[in-house]
């Protein structure tokens, strides 16, 4: 089989595995590499220090792999059915979890699919070299991606593309054939600065350029100390991620549902108030997250995560005597947040007993002047 007839052979099975859609591109990043040292530089990486560890080896695919010579880019859609964004933003007292994370983890399910392409492609090439990542390895993906005609980087860093937006995830299988490449991806996003200003810390502070220490996936995801006082009340009800410049992205108003099932939203995710997920002791976390991204984060920080969507959330007795209830079998770290949620929720107590009623009483008093005696 010739090497052109081999491309379009992989790109058969990658679709066959469940693959949304396939390119190939080479190894070469040396445009990326000023991007990355100076998002570097500016410490964007926050406590992600395996970024600055791996340095420019995150533009150097042949250095992770020696002898690679291509790039085969894939991208698996995984916005799930009922997906009810809305329902759980707008309702503070809900917890929001981004969607990728409401499924299996996706590093498992992608890399075992690589994995099968990889064998598939073994079949026809005696001395196959490879490697499977699944955004488990220092490589610039979304640039490879692009390259490999999948997309184009958006203002909001993440991979775009005009049939699918960027509810998909991304992987890449390094092999040492030198296969025919594919045209890099053309679009761009104009004018379009929407998720630049829809972002609730501003953290993408430039066209394609985040900070990922103000960014919400960051803080309830990456961050593994105390969240900083400024981003706290913006968090809302976001306990794990956000996707919020996703959702006002033009281009996700035409994406199609994952056909993964293992993408699926869980049932014990759905319609979950902030209290229920509150209320998990350390083997319930573990039981309900087994197999799933969100336990990475481990019980502490999933505890701190709602101790702070509890005090965003609107006062309730219920949050507050739960919130004390849980104060002495905490963790250091955990204390802290229910202090601060407590101190939340004491405040909207006393502007619902004090300051509106009596912001109410007084218009009241103005209404009647104007009014007859009798009204």
């Amino acid at each position: 089989m010739s090497l052109a007839a081999l491309a379009t052979r992989i790109k058969i099975w990658a679709k066959e595995l469940g693959f949304a859609d396939c390119g190939i591109t080479n190894t070469d990043l040396k445009r990326e590499e000023p991007r990355l040292q100076a998002w570097l530089e500016q410490e964007f990486h926050g406590e992600m220090d395996y970024m600055a560890r791996h340095g420019m080896v995150r533009a150097r695919p042949d250095e992770l792999l020696p002898g690679t010579l291509r790039v085969i880019s894939v991208r698996m859609d995984y916005l799930p059915e009922r997906a009810a964004f809305a329902s759980n933003l707008k309702d503070p007292s809900k917890a929001y979890i981004s969607r990728y994370a409401l499924g299996r983890d996706y590093h498992k399910v992608i890399r075992k699919k690589l994995k099968q392409l990889a064998e598939r492609i073994e079949q026809e090439v005696s001395e196959l070299g490879y490697r499977p990542f699944v955004d488990s390895a220092p490589v610039l993906e979304r640039p490879l991606a692009q390259k490999a005609g999948l997309g184009w980087v958006g203002k909001h860093s993440l991979l775009l593309n005009n049939e699918a937006g960027s509810w998909f995830f991304l992987g890449e299988l390094l092999v040492n054939l030198p296969l025919p490449i594919d045209e890099p991806h053309p679009g761009d996003c104009g004018s379009c600065v929407a998720c630049i200003t829809s972002c609730p810390t501003q953290a993408i502070v430039a066209p394609f350029v985040v900070d990922g220490r103000r960014c919400i996936s960051y803080l309830t995801i990456e961050l593994k100390g105390a969240i900083p006082l400024e981003f706290r009340p913006l968090l809302g009800n976001r306990i794990y991620g956000c996707d919020d410049c996703q959702l006002v992205c033009p281009e996700n108003r035409t994406a199609p549902l994952s056909l993964e099932a293992d993408f699926q939203i869980k049932d014990h995710w759905r319609d979950q108030s902030l209290l229920s997920l509150f209320g998990w002791d350390e083997p319930t976390f573990l039981q309900r997250t087994e197999g799933s991204p969100i336990r990475r984060i481990g019980f502490e920080r999933w505890q701190r995560n709602l101790a702070v969507a509890l005090g965003n959330a609107p006062y309730s007795e219920d949050i507050v005597q739960t919130l004390q209830q849980a104060h002495a079998g905490a963790s250091a770290l955990v204390q802290e947040h229910i202090d601060w949620a407590l101190q939340q929720q004491q405040k909207k107590q006393w502007l619902e007993t004090s300051v509106l009623p009596r912001q109410t009483e007084r218009l009241v008093r103005i209404v009647k002047k104007g009014l007859p005696r009798d009204a």
